[in-house]
């Protein structure tokens, strides 16, 4: 199991329903170490910034004592700075095993554009990170897309069959025991027409390897055509809990400019996604 986790908060609504009803569960399961950390944007902030610390520590102090008294081992942060970088350097300097994130609104995307914490620091951690998403509606309220508890229990494992995909399953490996079975999916999406054949049955063999490295029982699955809505569509008919994929190291822009598979996926996918970076 992931056993450090990193948990950054803004003291949002969304934040702090991730905080008090997702992350306990994670620690139910395996988890032993909560890194709670929340960074002061210097690029925001309009009023005496230490003053801010100080008050933001208190905050997220108070917030870590409940923690405890649920029997969870936390240490906090409070640092002022950009978060997403800042928290990225916290991440490496603690070792942690997964960065989680909880991630809001119908258009990622948007957020993404406009500079989100969630996708920078999908950018500049070299964690693993889990995000999570969260949607809001009048009569509900904040409603979380996935049974956090149940969260291992069937992902869908996107590989390609690059360096990444190794990267990949190491992570995988991370909550096996937690996991009833699992789908392996490679997209076809390359090639000419008449070697589709030929490259399906190699892809077959390539996943007959793959299914190897894990303990769990899995599906191995082909897709054909773009490879994010395929790895989205066999992750909804498939009911997968979670969407792990590789994330290679592109700037966010390029990423953005020329569609990703692994953006795509974050944008539209409503399961958690489990990013790994793969540079």
């Amino acid at each position: 199991m992931f056993e450090k986790i990193l948990f950054p908060t803004d003291f949002s609504e969304v934040s702090l329903h991730a905080l008090k009803n997702c992350i306990p569960l994670l620690f139910k399961i395996g988890a032993k170490k909560l890194y709670l950390v929340h960074i002061v944007d210097i690029t925001a902030t309009d009023i005496e910034a230490l003053e801010l610390v100080k008050v933001d520590e208190e905050q997220l102090e108070k917030l870590a004592q409940e923690l405890r008294e649920k029997g969870i081992d936390v240490e906090t942060t409070t640092k002022l700075g950009i978060p997403s970088i800042e928290i990225a350097e916290i991440a490496r300097e603690k070792d942690v095993d997964l960065v989680v994130s909880p991630s809001k609104g119908e258009n990622i995307l948007r957020q993404m554009l406009l500079g989100s914490t969630a996708s920078n620091l999908v950018r500049t951690t070299k964690k693993p990170v889990l995000l999570v998403r969260y949607e809001w509606k009048e009569e509900e309220g904040i409603k979380c897309m996935c049974e956090c508890s149940k969260i291992f229990e069937k992902p869908l494992i996107a590989l390609d069959f690059s360096k990444c995909s190794i990267k990949v399953m190491v992570a995988v490996k991370k909550f096996e025991e937690h996991v009833k079975e699992g789908i392996l999916l490679h997209v076809v999406d390359y090639g000419k027409p008449e070697e589709l054949e030929e490259n399906t049955q190699k892809a077959k063999e390539q996943l007959e390897k793959y299914a190897k490295i894990v303990k769990f029982p899995v599906e191995k699955q082909v897709g054909f055509g773009v490879a994010s809505q395929d790895i989205i569509g066999m992750s909804i008919a498939k009911k997968a809990t979670l969407i792990v994929i590789g994330k290679k190291g592109r700037s966010i822009l390029k990423d953005l400019l020329l569609g990703s598979t692994a953006e795509r996926v974050v944008r539209d996918s409503k399961s958690p996604v489990l990013l790994v970076p793969c540079e």
